[in-house]
Formats: C-alpha cells, structure tokens, sequence
C-alpha cells in the first residue's frame, strides 16, 4: 500500500513540473529586444539582441547616397509598445570615444524609428578612417549602449 500511495505521490510530483516548466516556456522571456535598420524604405538589418553576434556591418559607401536617410527603430521587450525614453544613437570609434550622437524626443505609446542622415555618417567615416566605427542606441530603459553595427 505504501509503494502505491508513494508512486501516486511521485506521479503528482512529476505532473507538477511538467505543467509549470510548460507555462514557463511560454511566458515572456527578458532580453528579446530588437531593432531594424533601414535605408530609405528598404530594410537591410534587423537582430534580435539576444541573438549571437553575426557580422553586423553597414557598408554605406557601396549602397547609399548622400541624400539618403538611415532610420532605425528599437523595440524594448519590456515596454507595451516597445519604444524607449531619451533615446540616443550614438557614433564610437575602436576605442570607445564617443564621436557624435543623435538624441531623439519621446515618443509616447509610439514607436517611431529615429533618423540620421546617411551624408554625417559618410563624413564621420571619412574624417575617422582609420578607425572602426560602431553605431550603439542608449536609453532609459537600456543606460548601457548597446552596439547595434559596424559602420564600413
């Protein structure tokens, strides 16, 4: 009688942690920010943050001109609609010298994409061309930038 009421008790037992790891897989996870970048209308990066880091490299000089917009839009996992408070993108070199920086107005419940001119990007390479230059976005809700590309 003690072996069956103790199977029963290992039976609920294991119930138990099937159904709570299978509510847990599907909750929110942290860390699924992301962000797309685009060249005019056309979308030519988007990474999830949590992603491994792949080659992420704008090479701007083989395709865009200098009237062209660069726009970017982040969504924090953590927000409702996904857009952040004092963003600012920012330009660092290999170093980690900050170089320019964009700050952008909040937006509310909007999540609207920031822009930078494609013509102060080509000059701040061509003004830092020995160095590697990196495009981070920083926030309220993300005061560590994160690196979202290479610029070459």
């Amino acid at each position: 009688m003690k072996t069956m009421k103790l199977k029963s008790n290992m039976n609920s037992i294991l119930i138990m942690l099937v159904v709570g790891f299978s509510t847990m897989a599907f909750s929110p996870k942290l860390g699924l920010d992301s962000y797309e970048i685009y060249l005019n209308d056309k979308l030519i990066m988007k990474q999830y943050v949590n992603q491994p880091l792949n080659l992420r490299t704008l090479q701007l000089e083989k395709t865009a001109m200098e009237d062209d917009q660069l726009w970017i839009r982040y969504t924090h996992c953590t927000i409702k609609k996904g857009s952040g408070s004092n963003r600012v993108l920012l330009l660092k070199d290999d170093k980690g010298h900050l170089l320019t920086q964009w700050k952008f107005a909040n937006t509310g419940t909007e999540n609207k994409p920031m822009n930078v001119s494609v013509a102060a990007l080509l000059k701040l390479e061509k003004e830092h061309k020995d160095h590697q230059i990196s495009l981070y976005y920083k926030s309220a809700e993300l005061p560590k930038a994160e690196m979202l590309a290479y610029l070459r």
